[in-house]
């Protein structure tokens, strides 16, 4: 059985696709990559801050779930709940916007 290395496969598959498919699969891949960067900002300051994820669900007044699907990166955060993740651990919310690399 032939097997094909991963990276040879994906490009491959991204030759292959249409500038529309290629427009799209783009786009998914900056919003998994945001959804990523997001899981990681929440569980660093929420395991700073010493707290579990049912404490900061509690002083959110939201259930462990969500914030099971925030640090997982199942699901993006609004902009008002990381405000109220930011005030549950008392720290100030700020965004930013850079120069693309």
């Amino acid at each position: 059985m032939k097997t094909t290395p991963f990276r040879q496969a994906e490009a491959e598959a991204l030759a292959s696709m249409t500038p529309d498919e290629r427009a799209r699969f783009n786009a998914a891949e900056a919003e998994e990559e945001t959804r990523l960067q997001l899981a990681e900002l929440v569980y660093t300051a929420r395991t700073r801050a010493g707290l579990t994820q049912t404490e900061l669900a509690e002083r959110m007044g939201t259930k462990q779930s969500v914030i099971s699907a925030v640090e997982n990166g199942g699901q993006i955060p609004s902009v008002s709940t990381l405000r109220r993740i930011a005030h549950a651990l008392d720290l100030n919310l700020t965004i930013d916007m850079a120069a693309a690399s």
